[in-house]
């Protein structure tokens, strides 16, 4: 080096110098050291008793869905435990065997189940790689929950598991979790005592015996107090309570009555938004028993509480009570099942009420808990009806779309405060009706929904018949009519009628969660209302065809739900509260609102239900792929006798969730749809049926995959 470079390098003890070392001390303290693959363990000594592992690896195909059994090293004898997570290798082979040890294979993780002290497998066994925490997140109990929704589902139990157990997080896993509170004294009975069963529910609870019961909730903001109040009545009795919310919102409001009746410690809230790290940290402290009640949303159900007392769930009707990944469980069967398994009391609370809580009262496995007519009255708003001929004879109606009823009603609420309107969602389907009585047109051979393939061609939506000579079985009419779509009213057009009162919109995009008690109009889709401070003074149900008309079985159930949740939001009748819908008065949801019977309603879908044989009275299940994929299937699996196949029919990319290529038609697919029907009591039998002829396929690695989905919401 010369002299001239020798006098252009900087001292070795400047600043800059002294900070350019300190950043690369900094640099390497904070790199993250290579990971070291996991050992093969090859010649390793072996645990001294138990030296077998059996392991539920986290690989979710159906043919696969059994214990595989692995060796335990002798280093890891005391932290290997049942219900800790594992990594083995999964797919050696026979032929790499070493030292009596099998090795290769891709690296997978899983659960150890129990330990053994001898395989049943003769060959040489792989050896546990690595045990990922000490920590037993699969208890016997969680596991036996799993596998019996697997088998409902016709799903892996691998599959199930990753929805019960979230991803690990080492940081919370290294946290402590204090000691269970003491039990709580026991709650007053509150406003349980408008319902003449309320207080002896209570009493149960607090007894530490196991009540199931259907509970039909008053209009008005107290059921979430209410349902606090069921789970501290479980939890002064030593035991652990569960409830299962459809959102955030609902959850947020039950967690903060359970605060304010029982102070902060005593429960815990489950839900997505809590982050990974604290939402993980929050179920450990349930896993571990320093929790003993939770409140969550449809994840929650699995929710390892111990010595459970009490599972409820709230809206059950709702669709995201029903998980959208494999095998799709639903929150209301998870809770049915714990509460069969873990002897725990039942409580499916709602305004409304569903046809699958109504065959739990009509075959005597919950009993009801509802107020009589004098406090419904009481409690509910007045409602009005404008139907179609009305609105057609109404200039205000022709001009505006808004007839003259509906107008006068939100000029004088307005007065007195804010005014809920109700406005369906866009993209509602259009469904086939008779044009006189409005019945919806169904297939004369299974009872399916009829679709207008064009204009002079009628097509069943489930068996695919196509039908010739159509006329309603109700009336003798020979005419159809297409339910009309989702309204298209927005805020803006509200503006303009009413300059002077604010207006505010809640939907998919921004959702409020309260509005303050001043004279304005809230524009909600179905779901999304906000909680009035003091109630509102009205609400307008627009376009009541939109939820009536859909292409769905539940259509008039679910369209009773949303109108009821809203009107449930406005002050009794008692305060001046009034509700107008716009839907023809004569049909049975509509007239259900007026009465507020959503239990008669309810009662009455499930005869109609019984005597069609749809579900929930039979069990049903829907096969969607490609058509050479189905019809395989259907093929190889060993249906239950008596089994009824519907279909197939074609079904749109559109209509199928999930990514192309992984679970959903690849764009210009052709995908069919068949329909499997049993008779009450078979389901069991068809659901297996189906998850061996899908393990059978896969085995044969023949043809491509189809989508299986037992008890399916959507039927059409």
């Amino acid at each position: 080096m010369s002299r001239d470079n020798e006098r252009e390098e900087p001292p070795a003890r400047t600043p800059d110098g002294g900070e350019q070392l300190a950043l690369i001390r900094e640099t390497v303290r904070k790199a993250k050291p290579p990971k070291a693959r996991p050992r093969t363990w090859r010649g390793a000594a072996l645990a001294g008793e138990l030296p077998v592992a059996r392991v539920l690896v986290d690989k979710g195909p159906v043919h696969l869905d059994k214990l595989w059994d692995y060796a335990v090293p002798a280093e890891m004898d005391e932290q290997a435990r049942p219900g800790v997570r594992v990594r083995v290798r999964f797919g050696a082979g026979t032929g790499n065997v070493r030292d009596g040890r099998r090795e290769g294979g891709g690296l997978l993780d899983g659960y150890i189940v129990e330990r053994i002290a001898e395989s049943d497998y003769r060959g040489p066994l792989a050896a546990i790689a690595q045990v990922l925490s000490p920590e037993p997140v699969l208890t016997p109990a969680l596991l036996g929950l799993c596998r019996a929704v697997a088998d409902r589902y016709a799903g892996s139990l691998a599959d199930v598991l990753q929805l019960a157990i979230p991803p690990r997080n080492a940081k919370a896993e290294a946290g402590s979790s204090p000691a269970p509170a003491p039990p709580p004294p026991r709650p007053e009975p509150g406003t349980w005592t408008r319902y003449p069963a309320g207080p002896g529910f209570l009493d149960a609870l607090a007894r530490g015996d196991a009540p199931r019961a259907v509970w039909t909730a008053l209009p008005g903001p107290h059921w979430p107090r209410e349902l606090a109040t069921a789970i501290a009545a479980t939890l002064s009795a030593g035991r652990g309570a569960l409830a299962v919310l459809p959102d955030g919102r609902s959850a947020a409001r039950v967690d903060a009555a359970l605060t304010e009746l029982l102070g902060s410690g005593r429960h815990t809230l489950l839900v997505a938004g809590a982050g990974p790290e604290e939402r993980y940290r929050r179920w450990l402290g349930v896993s571990r028993g320093s929790v003993r009640a939770v409140v969550g949303t449809r994840a929650a159900m699995f929710a390892p509480v111990r010595d459970l007392g009490l599972v409820a769930i709230w809206d059950d009707g709702d669709s995201s009570h029903s998980d959208t990944n494999a095998p799709q469980p639903h929150a209301r069967d998870v809770l049915l099942l714990r509460a069969v398994h873990e002897r725990a009391g039942f409580l499916a609370g709602d305004l409304s009420r569903t046809v699958e809580a109504a065959q739990l009262l009509e075959n005597g496995w919950a009993l009801p808990l509802e107020a009589d007519r004098e406090q419904i009255r009481a409690a509910a708003p007045v409602i009005r009806t404008v139907s179609d001929s009305e609105q057609a004879r109404d200039p205000h109606a022709r001009a505006a779309r808004l007839p003259t009823v509906a107008w006068q009603t939100l000029r004088e609420a307005t007065l007195r405060g804010p005014v809920l309107v109700q406005v369906p969602r866009r993209g509602y389907a259009p469904r086939l009706a008779c044009d006189r009585c409005r019945e919806p047109a169904r297939c004369a051979h299974c009872a399916g929904p009829l679709e207008a393939v064009d204009a002079d061609t009628l097509r069943c939506g489930w068996c695919g018949r196509a039908e010739e000579r159509w006329h309603c079985a109700a009336c003798g009419g020979n005419r159809l009519r297409a339910q009309i779509v989702g309204a298209r009213r927005t805020a803006e057009e509200l503006g303009r009628a009413f300059p002077s009162v604010p207006v505010r919109t809640s939907g998919r995009d921004h959702v409020l969660d309260t509005v303050p008690d001043r004279p304005a109009l809230v524009v909600s889709t179905p779901g999304a209302e906000p909680v009035a401070e003091r109630g509102y003074a009205a609400a307008l149900l627009l376009d009541g065809w939109a939820l009536l008309g859909r292409p769905d079985l539940r259509a008039g159930e679910d369209a009773l739900r949303r109108w009821l949740e809203a009107a449930s939001l406005v002050r009794p009748q008692g305060e001046g509260g009034t509700v107008v819908i716009m839907a023809e008065p004569t049909l049975r949801p509509v007239q259900a609102l007026v009465r507020w019977d959503p239990a008669g309603h309810a009662s009455r879908e499930l005869a109609d239900r019984a005597q069609l044989g749809f579900p929930p009275v039979s069990r049903m299940a829907s096969v969607a792929g490609p058509p050479e994929a189905v019809a395989d299937l259907l093929d190889t699996a060993e249906l239950p006798e008596g089994a009824e196949i519907l279909g197939p029919v074609q079904v749109p990319a559109a209509g199928v969730p999930g990514t192309p290529g992984r679970g959903r038609p690849e764009p210009g697919e052709t995908w069919e749809r068949v329909l499997l029907r049993v008779r009450p009591g078979n389901g069991a039998a068809l659901a297996a049926a189906l998850k061996n002829a899908q393990a059978a396929r896969l085995i044969r690695r023949e043809g491509a995959p189809v989508r299986v989905r037992i008890d399916p919401l959507d039927l059409g």
